[in-house]
């Protein structure tokens, strides 16, 4: 059936223009001025189109902890957040460490996926950093990089080993950064608030003297080395310098931490618990400045579902991770381009090209002949945000009761509608 998106605006030459975008049989056929007949026709006056958004860090939870998340309703909110492709981490239940489970992986999203899902194979054996995974094999079957994310790899010869392994096939290393001889029990930043509280405290340096380690660990294999949510301004500046001296290495950062800090945790609150940890305003002022600079490369949710249970024990006995999928775009739109922080098409480029970049994705463009993965955009829709009305199964967010602006209002896959916005979003 061929779809007609009438009236719709999108980013031609860094301006908005109005066009029409035919579709038909899930690819772009026609972007233009002038309308074209089509089987079904739908007027996005007042709507603004973007590629579909490309999230390269999400916990799906599948196999294993189904308790906390499936892939039908991680991907559901995926769809509903405006995400057309997703990565997938592999600390699932078995870990997708061997031909066998990644096929078993692969098999479910197949089944049960209402987006394009990229599994991510483990770097080693059960990620428990002892023993290396066939590499070659995985990525010959699908895995779209290699990460052991949820712990650090903290032998740098097995790091070393494996990225030498990586730059062999073209492959990349995507890591978690922490040292485990520095987290001391932590459970929120190191600063202010976790004395306030008196509850331990999770050093900087934790994160930041691990990227050091790899980034030379690159230079020396050439492996494109990827670091997950950064988070912190010692961070930000040993990866400026990666860059600054040619070490292929990129890096993601979360809403989350762009927009809160650790004085925004003012009571004993699981909800505000995820890992790395909230950080200080200077933290959080390198981390939009890396952004805008180039030296962070893109947005990433580290979508972390958790069950209720699980998040109301307090910050010392709730397990780590937040949600994002459903909320990353009105809080980014309403807080970084409404309050001039950066502009629409910066924050849409985060969302889409660049993360599809980092592995040389066929995702995040809007193009004649190319996937109709489209999500369109309302930017004036107002509305509070309601964890209860997550379509996701975790409704673990500190972002409660925010009111936001820009809502995904309609989501694309092939040409296909996978979403469609009507009553899941409140008024302010």
């Amino acid at each position: 059936m061929s779809l007609l998106l009438k009236n719709v605006q999108l980013y031609k030459e860094e301006e908005l223009v109005t066009r029409h975008i035919l579709i038909n049989q899930g690819v772009i056929q026609y972007i233009a001025k002038e309308e074209r007949e089509a089987e079904e026709v739908v007027d996005c006056s007042g709507l603004v189109a973007s590629p579909g958004f490309v999230d390269v860090h999400v916990h799906l939870r599948e196999p294993g902890a189904t308790d906390k998340e499936t892939i039908a309703s991680g991907t559901k909110a995926a769809a509903k957040g405006g995400f057309t492709t997703i990565c997938a981490m592999p600390n699932t239940r078995p870990v997708p460490d061997n031909e066998e489970n990644l096929q078993y992986v692969q098999s479910l999203i197949e089944k049960h996926a209402l987006v394009n899902v990229l599994p991510y194979a483990s770097i080693t054996e059960r990620q428990v950093g002892q023993q290396l995974t066939p590499m070659n094999q995985l990525k010959d079957m699908g895995a779209v990089a290699f990460t052991d994310d949820g712990v650090g790899v903290q032998s740098a010869d097995q790091m070393l080993r494996a990225m030498e392994r990586a730059a062999s096939i073209n492959a990349s290393i995507v890591a978690h950064c922490e040292d485990n001889s520095l987290i001391h029990g932590g459970v929120i930043h190191d600063g202010e608030t976790s004395k306030a509280l008196g509850v331990p405290g999770i050093p900087s340096v934790c994160e930041s003297v691990q990227i050091a380690r790899d980034v030379l660990l690159a230079e020396a294999t050439g492996c494109h080395y990827h670091v997950c949510h950064v988070s912190s301004k010692e961070s930000v500046r040993v990866i400026r310098d990666a860059k600054q001296a040619g070490i292929p290495v990129t890096a993601e950062v979360t809403p989350h931490h762009l927009l809160l800090t650790e004085n925004d945790i003012t009571e004993n609150n699981g909800m505000f618990k995820m890992n790395p940890p909230l950080r200080s305003e200077e933290d959080r002022k390198a981390l939009r400045e890396g952004l805008l600079d180039g030296t962070i490369d893109c947005i990433a949710t580290d979508h972390a579902p958790h069950t209720e249970d699980e998040k109301q024990q307090g910050l010392e006995k709730s397990p780590f991770g937040i949600v994002g999928l459903e909320t990353a775009f009105s809080l980014l739109y309403s807080n970084l381009v409404l309050e001039g922080v950066c502009t629409l098409k910066q924050l849409l480029d985060w969302l889409t090209i660049k993360p599809a970049n980092l592995y040389g994705l066929s995702a995040g463009a809007i193009e004649e002949g190319g996937a109709a993965d489209l999500v369109l955009l309302d930017l004036n829709h107002t509305y509070q945000i309601d964890r209860h009305q997550f379509v996701s199964k975790g409704k673990n967010t500190p972002f409660n009761s925010w009111t936001v602006t820009g809502v995904p209002k309609m989501t694309l896959l092939n040409g296909k509608v996978i979403w469609k916005e009507e009553l899941s979003y409140g008024k302010a």
